[in-house]
């Protein structure tokens, strides 16, 4: 009788032992998620140029990163070149979830970004991945008032943007009235040169310099052959310009709905896809560079020393301008450039 009180002692003990087992297992599965299962998320994701730009490339590194580190619980739809939205309405069709997540170019929307103009001016970029991470960095520290309404999923920034021109400009007396495509922050920077910039879209670019609308387009020089602009333009001139800041954002209720988890995974994504997409463009840049040289008999145009003098005096007031700016809006603009050449400095001597 003992034995058999003993026997069903020994089972009550065992089963109750894997019981507490499959429960632990089960609370470690399910972490975070009080439903007790995993629920699938769909995210849309809106940019307003072609899916082979380099910005497109790293929507896509990003979802496949997403969607592998959360185990497919992650599915991200993707909708390039402006077929759900344009630069022109990115945020408020995010804010209004007409997107998940929308990416665009700040300098698109000038003075929205009084703080990013700062950074956007020559700067002494070396290349994308340094501004890149400066870009990042900035914006972490300094949440731009603009996105407040927004969760901020990563930044980055191209390489200083070149003149990218019909005809060769290796003078100010060259570029003087010349008719050239340029991003928002541009504008007072062409006009200081003397030349005539025209706001627009760069996903615009090769129509308007098919049809002679410009003369040239000024940006990173990925977009030679991305966007085959080296069928137009034949000359590139040898001058780092402005910078082009770039942000995605996610609409907030949306944010704040996801699960714990895919929170953590998009947070340690941010600065990674930075990282990633300037080295990206780094290598996409030479080799735009080398197939337009090969390919559509593109040339280099330097200055000469003195030119480039005249060049450099022209532009050295601007950002000293724009801090002043930013300060008179009670924005902490020397701080924030003290903080961009350290971090400049910090990442360059990686």
């Amino acid at each position: 009788m003992r034995f058999v009180k003993k026997r069903k002692f020994l089972a009550l003990f065992v089963c109750c032992s894997m019981m507490f087992l499959l429960t632990a297992c089960a609370t470690k599965e399910t972490a975070g998620d009080p439903s007790g299962s995993k629920k699938n998320v769909t995210l849309s994701y809106a940019f307003f140029a072609p899916d082979n730009t380099f910005p497109a490339v790293q929507m896509k590194k990003w979802a496949e990163e997403l969607e592998s580190r959360t185990d497919g619980q992650v599915k991200v739809e993707m909708f390039f070149g402006g077929t759900l939205l344009e630069a022109s309405n990115m945020f408020d069709g995010v804010a209004n979830g007409t997107a998940d997540i929308g990416l665009t170019a700040t300098t698109y929307e000038p003075k929205r970004f009084p703080l990013l103009e700062i950074s956007d001016l020559p700067s002494g970029y070396p290349n994308s991945e340094v501004a890149s991470q400066v870009v990042h960095d900035l914006i972490k520290e300094y949440p731009p008032e603009a996105l407040k309404e927004f969760k901020i999923i990563t930044a980055f920034a191209t390489e200083p943007s070149y003149i990218q021109s019909k005809e060769a400009i290796s003078s100010l007396k060259d570029l003087s009235g010349k008719q050239l495509r340029i991003s928002g922050g541009l504008t007072p920077v062409m006009e200081k040169l003397g030349a005539a910039p025209v706001g627009m879209s760069q996903n615009e670019a090769p129509e308007a310099l098919q049809t002679g609308v410009i003369e040239g387009n000024i940006s990173s020089r990925e977009v030679l052959k991305d966007l085959k602009l080296a069928e137009s333009v034949k000359h590139v001139t040898d001058y780092p310009l402005t910078i082009t800041s770039f942000v995605a954002v996610m609409n907030k209720d949306k944010w704040e709905a996801l699960p714990e988890d895919v929170q953590e995974v998009i947070e340690e994504l941010s600065s990674e896809m930075s990282e990633f997409t300037g080295k990206y463009l780094d290598k996409h840049v030479q080799e735009a560079m080398q197939w337009s040289e090969e390919e559509e008999g593109l040339s280099v145009v330097s200055l000469t020393e003195e030119e480039k003098k005249k060049w450099d005096e022209l532009l050295a007031t601007m950002q000293k301008e724009a801090v002043e700016k930013a300060e008179a809006k009670g924005l902490p603009a020397k701080e924030y450039q003290e903080k961009l050449y350290e971090l400049i400095e910090e990442y360059t001597d990686k």
